[in-house]
């Protein structure tokens, strides 16, 4: 012998339901978000790191290059030239690093990929559902 039958649910505590699935839903979203805007900020931050060490590297290079111009000229002794290897050195060492920082720009995504995703998904189901 079964229990009593249970009642159909009112409309009312159907959409009752259906609220609060939708706000546990967009909360989900809103976080999913945050965290991939995290990661790609992250991203973003390494690349401009990178960036700033480039442009010191090149801001070193100018300054050694300058020195080794100066002193190859006034005087061709070794120190000049020592300085210009140090300079060609700071050039390859900024060359270097903007080549790895553009790299890295270039994998940059400000679109959260996997939210706009789920969200796709989730109007499919609200659809679904409503259908």
């Amino acid at each position: 012998m079964s229990g009593p039958a249970r009642p159909e649910p009112t409309l009312g505590e159907l959409v009752g339901q259906l609220g609060g699935d939708l706000s546990t839903l967009f909360r989900q979203e809103v976080e999913l978000a945050k965290t991939e805007i995290r990661a790609e900020a992250a991203k973003a931050g390494k690349a401009a790191g990178l960036f700033g060490g480039a442009g010191l590297a090149g801001w070193m290079a100018a300054i050694f290059l300058s020195l080794a111009v100066v002193w190859a000229l006034d005087a061709v002794l070794d120190a000049g030239w020592a300085a210009f290897i140090v300079a060609v050195l700071w050039g390859g060492a900024a060359a270097g690093m903007y080549a790895r920082a553009r790299r890295q720009a270039r994998e940059i995504n400000p679109v959260p990929e996997k939210t706009v995703q789920t969200l796709k998904e989730d109007a499919q189901w609200m659809r679904d559902r409503t259908s």
